[in-house]
């Protein structure tokens, strides 16, 4: 199913995050001093990134990266969105979900997997404190207390082998120190929107440190259900907390051991499908729509748990060496269950029994995963030779399983199960991989690097209740797959003064083969039989993309900038074929997709008081495979592509990929005026626009998003040195409503983008 958890009052808090933020309210109130980023009077601050797996200037990595820090990130998570605040915030990233805040989707340089299927696999692999989050539920984790986001486009296959041919997405949470210090930040805003978190920083003594850090958020219920008898009658509510527990031992400068505990708990509605929302033979909304309203005769509940740990170890050995030890482990339980037809009744229920607008049949779903784990550990020694080489090498485990159930439910007959399926998968995964950094000169430096991944998975469908509509066949159908790849990249920078790079970069990527099967829903077409061939696999997955770019602090460090070219062709790349006449997830590898843009990261300060962020990408694609064809959509939408002759498919040859925008753009501003007392007053803006996408693989008039832009605003006073601040917020304050994405299979059914919110926010530190 599309769908995808309620809102969870405080004394429901999980544990983790009770705990956490109950030291951050016991601990004397003292100061929060904003993250400046200017480091002196009118400069830039240096940004350091890990993109290469070491610390170093943001200058000098060969390849297009960005980063979000500090108060940027604090104003984005101000109005209580999830991860997909993230969406257009740098060049060439988009993300999008049809589950709500459970399952976020992400796309790079217009990469990426519209597979809504809790197996699904993705080609941006996201990486939270230097452990991968495979499954897509894990990528929803809440942002809260991090030290930075480095967004890292193109192929990063050779030091972040996980599934990442697009590109990998970082996640750094600030780390235990020796200063007793934290903070306590909370606002309130439109719908009840309730935004609590805090960190608190303890050293333990010695060589002991300790980091609690929670957040709690939590939106009222604000769409009605105009329909009286639907079983829901309040939606869109959410409560969702995490929690992170920290302890850092350092004992001398050689050995250094970080543990970390998380964890998260959410409860509130699936994601939203209204009916026949979208007018026909356009991409419009319908005259009159009212996104604080719906009728549905579905039931909408979702609930997701998730806790993980892992431990990172340093050790020095000597001769310029270093070994690191990093041990993940991560579970999941989640449930989403929705009104996928998005209305109520039947048309053959007769006149004044359906609605809104026609809905040919019923359709109630829900996909759950009962059981889930993943286990990582990788091995990484690095160290120096002299003579400008710097090399690293290392070891690379993991294993995954799962277990996901779907279930079909009758909702004319009072919601009761009357279908049901189940996937399991384990996957297990080991590679070596290695990096050499070579100075040629003081001008010019090589790197380049080699991995080698080995992948399986053992697959079993099982259909053991079929529903009343579908073919009766029970079945269980086992799949494998064992693959094996060598992935390499190759960089060249060259410094023609301090201040300015310019580099290029050739990298190839890899993304392991994909099966899938849901059983409920078969697939359509005469070439597919009920058989075997209902579990659908995908080839391997290889990319091949080159890169060039220049970086340069400007006008005396008080500009950065950063601008890139780039072309990719992607091998057998892996697609889902979703939707259609019977809401079926079919894999199948297109043969080549080429891709090409450009991009720009630009950051400066006119004055000593403003400061502004430029980012933009131009990003077109497009399927290049003549034997590609879907089955389009099963609700009379407007299809422009072409029929294949005999069959009841289009051509998808010379389509864009699904959910790539072409033009991104991205733009803060932030102006200061200091008090005489050491107070500020500041007006924060920002905005992120992204051009029209195609929902499916397919193109067509109304499943076709139109542009959006979205805005934020901030303004407010911090005083006592900045360690206090009270603000006043808007998010999407020009209040866009747009169609973000859609069910293809019924009606015209749609979901829509967040609404506007206004709200206020105070935060002091300690």
């Amino acid at each position: 199913m599309h769908p995808a958890p309620h809102v969870a009052p405080l004394t429901r808090l999980h544990p983790l995050a009770a705990a956490a933020v109950l030291a951050v309210a016991l601990a004397a109130p003292s100061a929060w001093a904003q993250a400046a980023e200017a480091n002196e009077a009118g400069k830039l601050q240096t940004i350091t990134v890990t993109a290469e797996r070491r610390t170093e200037n943001i200058l000098n990595v060969p390849q297009s990266v960005s980063a979000i820090r500090g108060e940027e990130l604090e104003v984005l998570n101000s109005g209580g969105q999830d991860v997909r605040q993230l969406a257009a915030r740098t060049p060439s990233l988009n993300i999008e979900s049809s589950y709500g805040r459970a399952f976020p989707r992400f796309y790079v340089r217009g990469l990426g997997n519209t597979d809504f299927d809790l197996n699904a696999s993705q080609p941006v692999s996201l990486v939270f404190d230097e452990v991968v989050q495979e499954n897509p539920v894990l990528k929803g984790f809440p942002l809260f207390d991090l030290a930075q986001v480095e967004v890292l486009r193109g192929p990063q296959g050779t030091l972040f082998g996980r599934n990442s041919p697009a590109g990998v997405v970082k996640f750094e949470s600030v780390k235990p120190s020796q200063k007793q210090d934290g903070y306590v930040s909370a606002s309130y805003g439109t719908y009840g929107t309730m935004n609590l978190s805090g960190a608190f920083n303890l050293p333990m003594g010695g060589d002991w440190a300790a980091r609690f850090s929670a957040q709690v958020q939590h939106r009222d219920d604000w769409v009605e259900n105009t329909y009286d008898a639907g079983p829901t009658q309040k939606l869109e509510g959410y409560d969702d907390s995490a929690a992170r527990i920290q302890v850092l031992y350092a004992p001398h400068s050689d050995f250094s051991a970080l543990a970390n505990i998380h964890g998260r708990e959410m409860k509130g509605s699936a994601r939203l499908f209204r009916a026949n929302i979208i007018k026909p033979g356009t991409n419009d909304l319908i005259d009159g729509f009212d996104p604080e309203k719906i009728s549905t005769d579905g039931k909408n509940e979702q609930e997701l748990s998730s806790q993980g740990a892992n431990l990172r170890m340093r050790w020095g050995l000597g001769s310029g060496m270093t070994l690191h030890s990093i041990t993940g482990y991560e579970t999941l339980d989640a449930y989403s269950r929705g009104d996928i037809d998005g209305g109520y009744g039947a048309s053959f229920l007769g006149a004044g029994n359906y609605g809104p607008g026609e809905i040919p049949f019923t359709a109630e779903s829900a996909d759950g995963m009962p059981e889930h784990r993943q286990l990582s550990q990788e091995f990484r020694l690095e160290g120096e030779m002299g003579n400008g080489i710097k090399w690293l090498g290392g070891l690379y485990y993991f294993k995954e399983h799962l277990f996901i159930e779907s279930f079909n439910y009758d909702t004319l007959g009072g919601g009761v199960q009357n279908g049901y399926a189940t996937q399991k998968q384990d996957n297990t995964a080991w590679a070596a991989f290695g990096s050499l950094n070579y100075r040629v000169s003081d001008a010019f430096e090589l790197r380049g690097g080699l991995r080698y991944t080995r992948d399986s998975k053992d697959f079993v469908a099982d259909r053991v209740q079929a529903p009343p509509f579908s073919a009766t066949e029970l079945l269980q159908i086992p799949k494998e797959t064992r693959a094996s790849n060598t992935s390499w990249d190759l960089s060249g920078t060259y410094s023609i003064d301090k201040d300015t790079k310019v580099y290029a970069r050739v990298a190839t990527g890899f993304r392991a083969p994909s099966i899938q099967g849901r059983l409920l829903f078969p697939p359509s077409g005469a070439d597919i039989v009920p058989s075997r061939d209902w579990v659908t696999v995908a080839d391997s997955e290889k990319v091949l993309s080159f890169e060039a770019g220049v970086k340069a602090e400007l006008f005396d460090r008080r500009a950065r900038l950063a601008a890139s070219v780039f072309r990719y062709t992607v091998k057998d790349q892996q697609v889902t074929a979703v939707g259609g006449t019977q809401n079926f997830n079919q894999l199948i590898n297109l043969d080549r997709t080429i891709g090409q843009g450009v991009e720009l990261d630009l950051r400066a300060m006119l004055t000593d008081n403003l400061m502004v962020t430029l980012g933009a990408s131009y990003n077109d694609t497009e399927i290049q495979d003549k034997n590609a064809a879907v089955v389009p959509c099963g609700n009379g939408c407007t299809v422009t592509d072409p029929v294949v002759a005999g069959t009841n498919k289009v051509s998808i040859d010379g389509n864009p990929l699904p959910q790539a925008p072409k033009t991104v753009l991205n733009f803060t501003a932030r102006y200061g005026l200091p008090t005489e007392s050491g107070g500020e007053w500041f007006v924060f803006t920002d905005w992120a626009y992204r051009s029209s996408i195609n929902f499916f693989l397919y193109e067509s008039k109304e499943y076709t998003g139109k542009p959006l832009l979205e805005g934020g605003l901030r303004m407010g006073y911090s005083w006592d040195n900045g360690k206090y601040e009270a603000a006043v917020f808007g998010r999407n304050i020009t209040n866009q409503t747009v169609v973000v994405g859609g069910i293809d299979f019924n009606n015209l059914t749609g979901f829509i983008n967040d609404p506007r919110t206004w709200g206020a926010s105070f935060r002091m530190s300690f």
